[in-house]
């Protein structure tokens, strides 16, 4: 009898923590998605900060550099993110063959 309710106990908590797994995928998935967003996001106003530089209609030209650094610092900052990720992907694939 305490041998099937460990069993049941222990097939419980394994659905727990593959429920705790995908619900933990889908807010990193979720968070990369938002990331990519703001990414792009910066990087437009980024361009348009330079476009309005270069035909001379910026208003505020300390800010356009701003935003024109922002759009450099969070492209920077992603590239190292994906690097990161490969790198552990790789790792991973070398360590499971």
């Amino acid at each position: 009898m305490t041998n099937s309710i460990s069993k049941i106990k222990s097939a419980t908590s394994s659905v727990q923590n593959a429920n705790d797994i995908k619900k933990s995928s889908d807010d990193f998935s979720s968070f990369l998605k938002e990331s990519i967003k703001e990414v792009n996001k910066l990087q437009k106003e980024g361009d348009k900060a330079m476009s309005d530089i270069a035909t001379g209609s910026v208003k505020d030209l300390h800010q356009a550099a701003i935003a024109i650094d922002k759009a450099e610092l969070s492209m920077k900052l992603m590239l190292e993110v994906r690097n990161k990720a490969l790198n552990a992907y790789k790792e991973l694939s070398r360590t499971q063959m």
